[in-house]
């Protein structure tokens, strides 16, 4: 009889346990708001891809479900915060924001804060003072925009002439940016050029032109300043490689060699632009690395979901890319960083 019961007792405590697995392996359900600054953007088209598809792996081996919904911001900062208010009012778990405008960031912080939805920025880094609003619910994954620029300016300045094609000493150079405004635009367009001047004078054939990210904007800056300047500009600058791949059609409508009697650099390291340095027709990139960045924003997401507090900064580095495989993606570590960290190797390695 005792024997019975135990059998008994065992198939009961087995079937319970299986029950509490089952509930487990179900997992809980989170809705999660990504605000975008804009689709038609080669970069964060990539990103947004590994976004999508690196939650998915995350809810296969968690047993959670991850809601994402995608929001075009249209490159239009009104529009955006409309979105991400109603993110919030629909009471989304936690929100992923590639601000149009980081600068305006603080209201949504706020309004995101009144409702206990953390929120994680992404690849267009944030005032400090944003960061501080709401300290461990609040955070930035991303890249510094300083270094890319200096990686722009070595390329150029590890060629042989250094970019001094006609040999008269001096570099002379265009800029294609981004937006007025945009801390990586400004960031990558004062140090490429300072890097440069490093080892050889530069000077600019006019002031930077803004192309908006886009590669027919890059292609008709690009294709003006080859008209007015003609032979004169020896390197082109572009805040990205989308216009940059504007600027070499231009440059080819122009009857330039790249690499022979113009030189161009870019950012993202998008794979039209490996595939072109393959065949030695761009000079270089630099790697944003949409990969990393993307699933540490994930990563960083996921341990707001489960209730922890994280730091304000979450960095990858950008990688500089001479070669095709330069451009090969591998998951690297990301290296958390305080505001005060953040703010002394600001100052010690740039002198901001």
């Amino acid at each position: 009889m005792k024997r019975i019961f135990v059998v008994f007792a065992l198939a009961f405590l087995t079937l319970g346990n299986l029950s509490v697995l089952n509930v487990k392996a179900e997992g809980e359900t989170y809705d999660v708001g990504v605000a975008i600054y804009q689709y038609n953007d080669n970069f964060m088209t990539l990103f947004r891809n590994e976004l999508e598809t690196y939650f998915k792996e995350l809810g296969e081996a968690d047993g959670n479900t991850y809601n994402v919904e995608f929001q075009d911001g249209k490159n239009d900062q009104a529009t955006q915060t409309e979105q991400l208010n109603n993110f919030i009012a629909q009471g989304k778990d936690i929100l992923i924001a590639n601000l149009v405008d980081p600068t305006g960031a603080d209201q949504i912080i706020l309004n995101a804060m009144n409702a206990d939805i953390p929120v994680v920025l992404i690849n267009r880094e944030p005032d400090v003072s944003t960061l501080e609003l709401w300290p461990g619910k609040t955070t930035y994954v991303g890249v510094d925009a300083r270094q890319s620029g200096v990686f722009q300016g070595e390329i150029i300045a590890e060629l042989e002439n250094k970019g001094d094609i006609n040999g008269d000493g001096v570099v002379n150079y265009i800029t294609i940016m981004g937006d007025a405004g945009n801390v990586d635009a400004e960031q990558r367009t004062k140090y490429s050029v300072e890097t440069l001047s490093e080892t050889i004078k530069a000077e600019s054939l006019g002031e930077p032109q803004r192309g908006n990210w886009d590669q027919a904007k890059g292609q008709e800056i690009a294709a003006n300043a080859i008209s007015q300047y003609g032979e004169q500009v020896e390197v082109i600058f572009s805040n990205n490689d989308g216009m940059a791949l504007g600027a070499v059609q231009a440059i080819k409508g122009a009857g330039r060699t790249i690499n022979e009697d113009i030189y161009i650099v870019g950012v993202d390291a998008l794979p039209e632009v490996v595939d072109l340095l393959e065949n030695n027709e761009f000079t270089g990139t630099v790697l944003n690395d949409h990969y990393n960045q993307a699933r540490t924003a994930a990563d960083i997401a996921v341990k707001l979901l489960n209730g922890e507090e994280v730091s304000p900064y979450y960095w990858h580095d950008y990688i500089k890319v001479s070669k095709p495989e330069d451009a090969e993606l591998e998951r690297t570590e990301y290296r958390e960083e305080s505001i005060e960290d953040y703010q002394k190797r600001i100052k010690d390695t740039y002198g901001e």
